[in-house]
Order: structure tokens, then sequence, then C-alpha cells
């Protein structure tokens, strides 16, 4: 307010200046003199006018930048919120990984870029025994485990999902065959070391199977899946708690 009345007070000493300037200027070249109550109305006028004029003007653009920055900041404050909502959306609550579709759509996208890399789809060992024997409790805590070792591979061009119950997937960009096969034992041993507890404090140990499809710039997501998944139904037949690719 006070910033108002100053500019206000400001702009009248101004517009004074302004009129005192041009009384005296043109009225002697008219013959007149600039005097008395001419004098008082060069002085009066633009104070009577330009100090209320002014203050309403003021007063009308500070509440219009006031509006201005609360509108600004509640544009920000929805970009934020879109931004986190957008990002619970694309991850799995219980393990932090990508859900099923957001893991597709980043394997369309990574394709439409070019990009080639290993293609790991992995199922929990024996989970439903796991759920069954130990409580559901202990089930998600092997679930989210297994999401946090995939988790630690993520990267710019590399992400995992959680493709539904104890199915996971991992895209790890820029890999060769055999550095594939060497990330798949990588990760399958790392989950083997997972030691969980169960309510009543028995030690659960996990395992998973993993099967993998290298796949080359432009590649199909929907046929690279399906042979990684082909390939997992191998590494369950085969024993479980291996690989193939």
């Amino acid at each position: 307010m006070h910033t108002i009345v100053k500019k206000s007070i400001l702009t009248g000493l101004l517009s004074v200046l302004a009129s005192l300037t041009l009384s005296f200027t043109f009225v002697p070249l008219l013959g007149g003199h600039v005097v008395g109550a001419g004098l008082f109305m060069t002085v009066f006028c633009p104070l009577a006018i330009s100090i209320p004029a002014s203050a309403l003007h003021f007063t009308q653009s500070e509440k219009i930048r006031r509006a201005e920055a609360a509108t600004a900041e509640a544009l920000r404050r929805l970009e934020v919120a879109y931004g986190a909502l957008h990002l619970q959306s694309r991850t799995d609550g219980l393990t932090g990984v990508l859900t099923r579709s957001a893991f597709m759509e980043d394997l369309e996208m990574t394709s439409r870029r070019g990009l080639s890399g290993g293609l790991l789809f992995l199922d929990l060992d024996y989970f439903k025994t796991i759920n069954d024997r130990y409580g559901h409790a202990t089930g998600d805590d092997a679930l989210r485990s297994t999401g946090s070792v995939l988790a630690r591979y993520q990267k710019q061009s590399d992400f995992a999902g959680r493709l539904g119950g104890e199915e996971f997937a991992l895209f790890q960009a820029d890999l060769t065959f055999d550095e594939m096969l060497a990330r798949c034992q990588e990760i399958r041993n790392e989950i083997a070391e997972i030691v969980l507890y169960s309510p009543s404090g028995s030690q659960v140990r996990i395992s998973a199977s993993v099967g993998a499809c290298h796949c080359q710039p432009g590649f199909d997501p929907s046929v690279s899946l399906k042979v990684a998944d082909g390939n997992l139904y191998q590494a369950k037949a085969l024993g479980r708690n291996r690989v193939v690719a």
C-alpha cells in the first residue's frame, strides 16, 4: 500500500512539473501570464486528477500482478501434482518398478529409438508354495525384494517392470548377447541370495528362473517378450533357478 501511495504522489508531482513546463512555455507565447488562479489551476488540476487516477491504476495493476503470480504458482503446483500422479500411475505400488503397461510403453519407445539390448523375463520359483506355507506377507516381501534387486539396474535406457503376479521383466540397453547372459546370471544369483523371514521366524529362501531375448535395433516388443517368455518356460522345465536365452 505504501508503495502505491508513493508512486501516486510521484506521478502527481511529475504531472505538475509537466503542467508547469507546458504552461510556462506556451501561455507566454499566446500573450498570457501564468499567475494567480491560472498558476493555482496549473498546479492543482494535475494533482487532483493524476494522484487518484494513478492510485487506482497502481492498485489494479498490483491486484493483476498478484493474481498472475497466484495463477502461476497454482499451475506450478498442478504440474508437480500431475507429474507425481503420472509417476504413481506408472509404478507398481508393491515392488517400486514399472507396471506392465508402463513397461510395455517404454519397451515400445526403446524399439522406436533404434536401441538394442537384452530383454530379461523373470519368474519367482514356487511362489504359490511360499504364499501357502509362509503367508502372503512373506510372499509380498519376496516380491518387494525382487523389485529392489531389479530397480538397482535401472538407469536412463534401462528399466524394469512387474508384468503380473510374480513375473518381472528388465530391459538392459546396449548389451551384447554374452553380456546379457552374464547379467541374467548376476541377477539370478542376487535373488538367490535373498533371505526372508516368515511371521513365525522361519528362514525363507527364494529363487528365480530367467528367460532372455537379445533384441536388435527395431525389434518387435511383443515378439521379443514372447521369445523371452518361451525361454523362461524352458528354464522352468529344466528345473528352475536357471537361465535360458
